[in-house]
């Protein structure tokens, strides 16, 4: 079943995605899940993540709002669409 007009988003300010880069590759964050991931017993490893190389993401996130990443439509009905 359809319904028209209903819609379902979650704004996420780019400040948001910018501070939650900071957070992301921090080297402290690195070594406790890695400490984490051993502890459990398995053998992978979380790698580094550089800011300078995730900026240019965020950056480019910025320029393409709107962009849609997924648009599907279920058996049921359902619509999913998913957009920047």
């Amino acid at each position: 079943m359809k319904i028209e007009g209903k819609r379902f988003s979650i704004p996420v300010p780019y400040a948001i995605l910018d501070l939650a880069s900071l957070i992301i590759t921090s080297k402290l964050l690195n070594r406790i899940i890695n400490k984490a991931i051993k502890k459990n017993g398995s053998k992978f490893n979380l790698p580094e993540i550089d800011r300078k190389d995730l900026k240019p993401l965020i950056k480019g996130l910025s320029k393409n709002s709107g962009l849609i990443l997924v648009d599907t439509k279920l058996k049921d009905g359902t619509e999913v669409v998913v957009k920047l």
